[in-house]
This record gives C-alpha cells, structure tokens and sequence, in this order.
C-alpha cells in the first residue's frame, strides 16, 4: 500500500502551519490565507541547517561597531529614479523584493538596470519566464548596452547557487521568484513552501558571497505580493511598480527600505524603447490644466522626501436615486465620508441629494492626509459651481470638528509650488507661522472659516458664522 504523504496548511500571510485546513488562520485571523503544503519541508530544512554546535564551538564572530569595520557601500544602478526609491543605490548583499501586477513592466525595469549595471559591474540576469533568446530580443528592443550582461535560463535553485559560487557576480536578478523550485520539496513552484525556501536560500548565497540579489514578484488579486507575507519580512527592501496598464507612466514605490526612507517614490513613462525616467512628476500631472474651473483644486503631496503636486478633481451633481452615489477614484473613501459629513454638520452644505465623484488625475493614488484641505475645496467649490484659480495650492488636515491640522514639511511642499508657477496657497497656520513663504500669497487657516467665506454653501453660511464666532470666542 503506497505511504500517503501528510499535509499541512501553511498561511501565506503570517507563515503559520496548521494540520487541517480551516476558513481562518488562527494566529493572524486572515481570511482564506491557508495553503496547502507538503510536511517534508520540515524534514528539508532540517537537511538545509547545519549541526548545531555549541556556542563555544560555533565559530560566530562577534566584533564592535568600534572596531575598524568597512561599511557596505551603495553602487548606482545609473538609472536616477531607481536610485533615488533604493536610498542612493543598491548595496552589497541586500535583496530587494519588486512586485507589481502582470504586464506593468516590473521585467522591463529590471532588465533595463541590469544592462546599466554591466558595463562597470559583473551582472547575471536569471529568467525562470522567458529563453535566452527572447531576452535578447526585449533588449534589442529596449536599445540598452547590453553586450556585457549575462543571461541565463533556469528555475532550479540548486543549480543557480551552484552557478552563483562560480561565477560570482555582483549583481543578481531573479525574475520571478514564483518560478523557482527546490528539488527536495514536493511541492509545485509558486507555492509557499518552495517561494519561502528559494528564498531563503537565495539570500544566504547573497549574505555568503556579496552580491546585490533582486527579485522579482507576483502579486495576488489583492495587490499583495504572491507567497507567504513572512517574505517581506526577510529581505532588505520592498517594492512596488504601480499603475494603471491604461495610463503612460509608472509609480515605483517603496515599502520598506533598511538603507534608505520609507514611501519614496520614482516615476517612469512607459514608451515604445522602454522605461523613461520623469525628473519633474509635477509638470506631468499638471500637463493638462488650462484655465480655471470648479471642482478642483492642486495639493503638493509628499512622498517621502519627494514633493509632488497633484491634481485633485470633484464633481457634485444632483442625483435621482434613493441614495446618492459616492464614487472615489485615487483616494480613500472613507475619509471622503468623513469630510461631507464634517462639511454638511459643522457648516451647513448639503450633499443629502447629490452625487459625489473625486478623482485623483492621472491614476495617481493618494495616501497622505494633507489633501484633506485641497478635496474640501474641490468639493465646496463643486456644490457651488465656484471657479478656482488655476494657481492656487492647498494643504492640510482636516479634524472632525472642522479645524484644519499642521502636515509635516511645509516649506518644501511651498517650494515645490512656487517651481511650477503658482501665486496662491492655502495652508495650516498651525506649525507654518514662521516658515518662509517663498514669494506665495498665503492664507493661514486654524478652521475652515476662510474657505467657507470664499465659497459659502449655496443656501446661506449661518453655520460658517455660528462656528466662526464660536472660534474667535474660543
């Protein structure tokens, strides 16, 4: 009678084993996140582990961060964007995890680095996807100088460590992690068990040999990069290649970084040849704005050391339904909830029988609170049917009882703004007193009491001024 091989569920989340499969995991409390996986890899990892030793016998080296220790090093891929989300440039034997939906070009960025890096680095590209050949193809097609990258086509990790010993290269892509196997797990590539071990071991020939280790990820259908979430975890950096498949240009985000700041960010525009890098993002976004109009408002966003202005669009109709629609495209919904309902309680707007569409212009998804002042504007101005000026910028947040809140990095957001031509902005007073205006007209906001005077709500202000007078009484 043949053994049968017992299973267990491991979660892709938290990478917790349970012995039966349940709706649950028990330990993260995620929904659906059991897979299931061979029991043998506990007895490979066993076989991958070294005999313990005893401390005394380890050969562990410990050293003081006095001692003269050479730091690691930062290289530049040479592509400024990529550079500019990895904190100055790749370091030696660090990994880097990118992730991304199918078809956004995550390969096409890679490949484009890895021709760069050849020409003053030892690089090896490894594809578990594609031949030889059909690389050589994309690259003649990208036009990168590639005559010094070496390529090659395999998915079993063993082999690859073997190469890596070899060889000894001091960069490495692996493009995708999902189709890379290891030949003591009985279980299929792309699976948690063989995505988690190739991995790892992976990044201990990375730690062991020096080399700059990259790899490339799928992602699930809830933007989640494929495989146990514990990998995030492991590796130094994580990154993620947005946007709309629709749109020209592409957002590299990071995530994490252990060498540089977090929610950086590098735009790129997709074209014919490739990648593009896009040094000014702002113009990019404000390409299409022409003349004043209502609904909309400009907010210099921040994304970690970066500023970036953004188009923030508005749209208030009446509605023939029950229940008015509230559609939102590029930001949170629930905040957009939020602001009506501090708008229509603490100064008289009614949004009960309108529609309300906000759209942040270019796909551009924004994540900062800071934008809370520049929707109230596209929002009131909307209602009613108020032009805003083309060179108007806003900031700040919004508090529940409509007092607006200091967002961090004034100066450099106001800075940003003067670059691109505008001569007005609306900002917290809160935290901004003393900063320099850089030649703006500023209004300094403690509430909404200024916006609500500019654009008052189309059947009268007695809220605005009930909560103005309570204001100054405060």
């Amino acid at each position: 009678m043949p053994k049968v091989t017992a299973k267990r569920y491991v979660c892709r989340e938290c990478g917790s084993a349970h012995s039966v499969w349940s709706g649950r995991c028990n330990d993260c409390g995620n929904w659906n996140s059991l897979d299931e996986s061979d029991s043998n890899l506990g007895h490979f990892s066993k076989n991958l582990e070294p005999r313990k030793k005893s401390f005394k016998n380890s050969g562990m080296i410990v050293r003081k961060l006095s001692d003269d220790i050479t730091p690691a090093r930062f290289t530049p891929v040479g592509i400024a964007e990529f550079d500019r989300v990895l904190g100055g440039g790749i370091v030696a034997g660090a990994t880097v995890l990118i992730g991304g939906d199918p078809g956004i070009g995550k390969s096409t960025l890679l490949l484009q680095a890895a021709s760069l890096c050849s020409q003053h680095s030892k690089v090896l590209y490894i594809s578990g996807e594609e031949s030889v050949e059909q690389i050589l193809l994309r690259a003649e097609r990208l036009s990168e100088q590639s005559q010094h990258l070496n390529v090659a086509t395999e998915t079993s990790v063993e082999a690859i460590v073997d190469a890596l010993a070899t060889l000894k290269p001091d960069f490495v892509v692996i493009d995708s992690i999902q189709t890379m196997y290891l030949a003591g797990i009985e279980a299929s590539p792309g699976t948690v068990s063989q995505v988690r071990a190739s991995s790892h071991l992976l990044m201990s020939a990375a730690k062991k040999y020096g080399f700059s280790l990259v790899l490339i990820g799928h992602v699930t259908k809830e933007g989640a990069i494929a495989g146990p979430r514990v990998l995030e975890h492991m590796v130094d950096t994580v990154l993620y290649f947005e946007g709309e498949r629709s749109q020209h240009f592409r957002l590299l985000r990071a995530v994490k970084n252990r060498f540089g700041a977090c929610n950086e960010i590098g735009v790129f525009e997709m074209s014919s040849n490739g990648l593009r890098e896009i040094a000014n993002p702002s113009a990019l976004f404000l390409a299409d704005r022409e003349e004043a109009i209502s609904g909309t408002c400009v907010v210099p966003a921040l994304e970690g050391t970066r500023p970036i202005l953004i188009e923030i669009q508005s749209l208030v109709a009446q509605t023939h339904f029950a229940s008015p629609r509230r559609a939102v495209i590029g930001w949170d919904q629930q905040r957009l909830a939020m602001i009506i309902a501090v708008l229509e309680k603490r100064f008289g707007y009614n949004f009960a029988e309108q529609d309300v569409y906000l759209n942040v212009t270019g796909g551009y998804r924004l994540q900062e609170p800071a934008a809370d002042l520049a929707v109230v504007i596209a929002l009131i101005s909307s209602l009613g049917n108020y032009d805003v000026p083309i060179n108007l910028a806003a900031f700040g947040e919004v508090g529940l009882s409509g007092e607006v809140r200091a967002v961090p990095q004034p100066d450099i957001r106001l800075r940003e703004a003067v670059k691109l031509g505008f001569q007005e902005a609306i900002l917290p007073k809160q935290g901004t007193q003393n900063s320099d205006k850089h030649g703006l007209h500023c209004t300094l906001c403690n509430d909404l009491t200024p916006l609500i005077r500019r654009f008052p709500p189309p059947l009268g202000a007695k809220n605005a001024a009930k909560f103005s007078t309570h204001s100054s009484a405060a």
